[in-house]
């Protein structure tokens, strides 16, 4: 069965940081692609990151470039997002996903 379980939410103040992970299993996750996308209260899902297979590539939306790192351990099937000054508008539930399923979310709170 496969599954992507993220943790690592959580409030933070603006300008904070936090660490989101995403443990898989299920599949050969060394021979996937793997990304990160968002929803916003009352929004549409947003795409935020993507990391090749290998790890050598990686691709970021406007709204986070600069701020937000993805990175991952393919010994230990884990994918990560680190996120740093961050905003308000950066709140949301944020999803690990692969082309074809995501995990379940984790909240992402940011406010004073």
């Amino acid at each position: 069965e496969v599954q992507l379980v993220e943790s690592g939410g959580g409030l933070v103040q603006p300008g904070g940081s936090l660490r989101l992970s995403c443990a898989a299993s299920g599949f050969t996750f060394s021979s996937y692609d793997m990304s990160w996308v968002r929803q916003a209260p009352g929004k549409g899902l947003e795409w935020v990151s993507v990391i090749n297979s290998g790890g050598g590539d990686t691709y970021y939306a406007d709204s986070v470039k600069g701020r937000f790192t993805i990175s991952r351990d393919n010994a230990k099937n884990t994918v990560y997002l680190q996120m740093n000054s961050l905003k308000p508008e950066d709140t949301a539930v944020y999803y690990c996903a692969t082309e074809e399923t995501q995990g379940q979310g984790t909240q992402v709170t940011v406010s004073s």
